[in-house]
């Protein structure tokens, strides 16, 4: 949102969610560097934007998709993304609410703090958008997970976010850090790992691979090292066939 002053109705509607959706324990937020940051986590649904907006410690913004902006791509993005995994049977109605909830979509999503996401020459307005506001000391919260499963408790993560820091560097001379975020909605925690650092020296594939698998792996080893619960995974699939985070095989990599 460019806007500061976000609108009535939006302010209405951000009262009731505050109201009906639980409250959040946030665990770990010494790990949060004393500068501007990048955070990134499990999308979780819905529960990720809605934490990032009512719980993120500090002033953040949020990596948004684009489509979320514009009322006339709502109805198509979000039965995709949210719905077209539910059970055929109910695709009609979940069509239909693709509708229903656009004009809402369209309040909430321009009036929150966040930041649209392209897959276009609009990205670089991203990118743009995304150093300015760290340059004015804001966080970043980012859910790249996408339809490729890591493990049993994340998909993988989409890996160009990475070239912010690059652009950050070119722009300040300051060296990014990312901090792993896990969002446990059925423990109604937020758990915030160590940073790790982006290194403008290293070749930038690599630095892409060595962060992002760095992050997915620290959210994983906090997850399987909380008390058993189930996971709310990244896709809207039967509750039935939402995992457990009993420890697997969750590895490590070097910050």
């Amino acid at each position: 949102m460019d806007a500061e002053k976000p609108s009535l109705l939006y302010k209405i509607i951000k009262a009731a969610v505050t109201v009906f959706y639980p409250a959040m324990e946030v665990i770990g937020t010494e790990n949060l560097p004393d500068e501007a940051t990048i955070i990134v986590g499990n999308h979780t649904q819905m529960n990720g934007p809605i934490c990032a907006e009512l719980y993120c410690p500090g002033n953040c913004y949020t990596w948004c998709a684009g489509e979320m902006l514009h009322l006339k791509d709502v109805p198509e993005y979000a039965f995709r993304d949210f719905w077209s995994q539910k059970p055929k049977w109910t695709h009609p109605w979940f069509k239909l609410l693709s509708y229903l909830i656009a004009p809402l979509s369209v309040v909430v999503f321009n009036n929150a703090h966040t930041i649209g996401v392209y897959h276009d020459t609009r990205l670089i307005g991203t990118f743009k958008n995304t150093v300015k506001r760290l340059q004015e000391g804001n966080n970043i919260v980012i859910f790249p997970e996408h339809d490729v499963k890591y493990n049993h408790i994340l998909y993988d993560f989409q890996d160009r976010f990475i070239d912010v820091a690059k652009l950050y560097d070119k722009k300040t001379g300051k060296e990014l850090q990312f901090v792993p975020l896990y969002i446990a909605p059925k423990l109604k925690q937020i758990h915030l790992g160590k940073p790790t650092r982006f290194d403008p020296n290293a070749p930038m594939d690599e630095e892409r691979r060595r962060i992002c698998r760095y992050l997915m792996d620290e959210i994983t080893n906090i997850a399987v090292s909380l008390p058993e619960h189930t996971v709310v995974p990244y896709r809207n699939i039967p509750k039935k066939d939402y995992p457990k985070n009993t420890a697997k095989e969750a590895s490590h990599a070097n910050p």
